[in-house]
């Protein structure tokens, strides 16, 4: 296989091929929003929040402005406060656990299971064990889709229906992805969405929304979201945040919302490209059975010694990767002070030395992702393979 390089440059992810296929509604649509006036709360974010609950199956979508706030207002209907704990996963974004400690109640970091890198099921007893040991109350599991698989969600709905904890599907990479037949979004009590313009349904800034299936909390979570309004605005019947969906960016999330399976269907089969080249030189991702992944990201893994190596050969012939997350949260010095479950993280931390996500998006042609394998093959020619448990 050649190793020229491709023109243009290659995109980690290509927000401008999915521009070029459709600009022109994108165009109509935003010159729409503006000409019309409506900036905060116009018709398209009812339209968006409609659209994107028959997508998923929910019954109500309530828009955010971002999925941060998605999770923090979840948390508050919830109630949670000082002396409460919400059970998550360590290898994750700050986010996940930066809207538990919001509120002042405790993150309890769990491992991961080390094939799809989401919350090992098995490690949610001893996370309760340990809130008890620390006079905590357990009140919530937040539950990560990353890099677009979603959780093992029968084993912990099992767990969170035997011990009274809600559950929050934290889909900010997952939303589209599927789950033995159930999309991400009718899961658990709530899920959140991000709408960052890197995510699988990205728009041009910061977004996010959250779904759920109970009136009650949808009432509420739209109180909240708007600084707890009653039946108007300058009727403030709870403490509340600012966090709506711009009428801009639902504007944005239509048009992209109705292309949205063809990019998720294109997105297999890129992975399976990836899979085809890649499997016999490295540890390539595990989906489990029944389920379909949306790749927020496609992530290998290479040995912790050679992965600087790895990155800085694929730099040298226009290979753009990335790392996520090179350290887990209860190592990184915001999130130290919170409990792990057990005696430690170690699969967490061992992940996070290995772990390099490769470009990914729906519009990567066959023949630059042809040059990204040869490129990664030719880097791990003598790189030993990880192997699951290795370590």
């Amino acid at each position: 296989m050649t190793m020229n390089m491709p023109v243009p440059p290659i995109e980690f992810i290509d927000l401008k091929a999915q521009r070029a296929r459709i600009g022109a509604r994108m165009e109509r649509a935003i010159m729409g929003a503006v000409e019309a006036g409506q900036y905060i709360l116009g018709p398209q974010v009812a339209e968006f929040e409609q659209k994107m609950a028959a997508f998923c199956g929910a019954k109500h979508v309530i828009g955010t402005a971002n999925g941060t706030d998605a999770l923090g207002i979840c948390l508050m209907a919830l109630g949670l406060r000082p002396g409460d704990a919400a059970i998550c996963p360590a290898f994750t974004f700050a986010a996940t656990a930066e809207a538990v400690a919001w509120l002042g109640a405790t993150p309890i970091f769990v491992d991961i299971d080390e094939a799809t890198y989401n919350m090992d099921p098995k490690a949610l007893a001893v996370a309760l064990d340990t809130a008890t040991r620390l006079g905590l109350k357990a009140k919530a599991v937040i539950a990560v889709d990353l890099f677009g698989q979603m959780a093992d969600y029968d084993a912990i709905e099992a767990f969170c229906a035997e011990h009274g904890l809600k559950l929050i599907c934290d889909s900010a990479q997952g939303f589209g992805a599927s789950y033995k037949g159930r999309r991400a979004g009718v899961i658990g009590d709530f899920t959140t969405a991000s709408f960052f313009p890197a995510k699988p349904l990205g728009c041009y800034g910061d977004g996010g929304a959250i779904a759920t299936n109970d009136d009650a909390s949808d009432a509420l979570i739209r109180s909240l979201r708007f600084h707890g309004k009653g039946d108007y605005k300058y009727d403030n019947v709870r403490i509340g945040m600012n966090s709506r969906l711009d009428t801009l960016q639902a504007a944005i999330l239509l048009e992209k919302l109705a292309v949205f399976e063809d990019e998720i269907a294109a997105r297999q089969v890129v992975a399976a490209r990836y899979d085809s080249g890649l499997a016999d030189m490295a540890l390539t991702p595990f989906i489990m059975p029944e389920c379909v992944s949306v790749w927020a990201q496609y992530t290998i893994r290479v040995p912790a010694a050679s992965r600087d190596a790895f990155q800085a050969a694929l730099k040298a012939k226009g290979v753009p990767t990335t790392v996520y997350y090179p350290k887990p949260l209860n190592e990184q010095t915001a999130y130290k002070r919170f409990p792990v479950a057990g005696n430690g993280l170690p699969v967490s931390e061992r992940v996070a030395k290995e772990v390099v996500s490769l470009p990914m998006h729906p519009y990567l042609d066959e023949a630059t992702q042809a040059y990204i394998i040869a490129a990664a093959r030719e880097a791990l020619a003598d790189v030993p393979k990880v192997k699951l448990g290795q370590g």
